[in-house]
């Protein structure tokens, strides 16, 4: 299994109770603290389907899917090795480049809004309203 990837599946008491036996050479940790570790959750439908890294008495790796009803699951801890992860100052790892608003012929943020071209911009011949008005 990739170590800085996989997820945390975290059972209520009872669950692991009323699982019993096969479910215990699953588990990893102590008493409370009982868990399983997956490669991937899926947790749509009634049963959430666990992907495990799992090995075979002749040392052979298998992939193992285990599923169980999502009311037995007390949480799920996703856990990630990523640098990028978390509310911290970063640092810009390379200078980024200055891009324009809108592209090459755009005007500058401070210039004023055109939204109403000014009279100078009108043609000479324009139509004109017809009929006159009084």
């Amino acid at each position: 299994m990739n170590e800085a990837h996989g997820y945390f599946v975290f059972f209520h008491p009872q669950a692991l109770e009323a699982l019993g036996a096969p479910i215990q050479p699953y588990l990893l940790g102590e008493g409370d603290n009982r868990h399983i570790l997956c490669r991937e959750v899926d947790t749509a439908g009634a049963l959430i389907e666990m992907t495990l890294a799992g090995q075979t008495q002749d040392g052979r790796t298998v992939q193992v899917e285990l599923m169980v009803p999502g009311s037995m699951v007390r949480m799920i801890v996703s856990a990630h090795d990523d640098e990028e992860f978390g509310f911290r100052p970063r640092v810009a790892t390379t200078a980024t480049q200055t891009l324009p608003p809108v592209g090459p012929t755009a005007a500058p943020a401070q210039a004023a809004p055109q939204s109403v071209p000014a009279s100078s911009d009108t043609p000479e011949e324009a139509p004109t309203q017809t009929p006159t008005r009084p």
